[in-house]
């Protein structure tokens, strides 16, 4: 698995965003920072275009806008049409009813190879009422054999973003364990995981080590980016740089990766 991260280096897969507008240049910067190719789009006309020659697409519902609701759906579809890895990112989908409709009607329509939330929203697309605010969880979850449930019923890999990280498919549940609080105070790296598991997807046809290598990624160069207690700003440049110097010895040297 972390010999990935010489094969996204190597192959530079080419990581289709349909994504958040807050956050949408640091996701082509952090797809550039772990060696992969970012092309960012909202066009209808260029739509199979940039599918066609695509490692994977990333669907980001974060910023709600009206547009792209329909585009979303169409760009999933044809890539499931013509085979393309899909991540799925369904930010805040308790937040309002628009956002619950999109995604049920993407999770009706389309199969999704990872989802990627934090577990208010991963709960929540299973069918149970949640605390959130704004896009922000307040949930934990102890009971693995429910995701795992949630995984099969929705054919897909689960990438949970909270304390600890989990990853869950109907067979296997992997729990990453570093980290740093300051992940939650810059916007917009739960989107820049989608960019890095839409990376590895590119190169893997393994969607759970492809989720795990995304999200161990992050969390271990925010955890190296704060070794020094630096101010957020800091922070931010020392994330990027982390994620860009990251190589297949020290992650296997500082991941903290647990199988259960």
């Amino acid at each position: 698995m972390y010999q990935l991260i010489n094969k996204v280096k190597e192959v530079s897969p080419l990581v289709v965003h349909y994504t958040n507008e807050v956050t949408i240049n640091d996701c082509a910067n952090m797809t550039l920072a772990i060696g992969a190719s970012p092309l960012m789009s909202y066009s209808y006309e260029e739509l199979e275009d940039v599918i066609n020659i695509a490692s994977s697409v990333v669907i980001n519902i974060g910023t709600m806008n009206t547009n792209h609701l329909d585009l979303f759906l169409k760009a999933s579809k044809y890539a499931n049409k013509i085979g393309k890895k899909l991540v799925l990112d369904p930010v805040g989908v308790f937040a309002s009813n628009k956002r619950q409709e999109i995604v049920k009607k993407l999770l009706e329509e389309v199969k999704f190879d990872v989802i990627k939330g934090n577990m208010a929203e991963i709960k929540f697309i299973g069918g149970q009422e949640v605390k959130g605010q704004g896009i922000d969880s307040h949930e934990e979850c102890d009971d693995i054999e429910y995701l795992k449930k949630i995984s099969k019923k929705l054919d897909t890999t689960l990438a949970i973003t909270g304390k600890t990280d989990i990853i869950v498919n109907p067979d296997k549940v992997v729990k990453v364990h570093n980290g740093t609080p300051k992940l939650k105070s810059v916007t917009g790296t739960g989107c820049m995981i989608n960019s890095l598991i839409g990376s590895f997807l590119g190169v893997s046809d393994n969607n759970m080590d492809a989720a795990v290598m995304g999200i161990l990624c992050m969390t271990l160069a925010g955890e190296l980016a704060d070794k020094d207690d630096v101010a957020i700003g800091s922070f931010k440049v020392n994330l990027f740089d982390n994620i860009y110097t990251l190589t297949e010895d020290k992650i296997r040297d500082f991941g903290k990766v647990e199988t259960i």
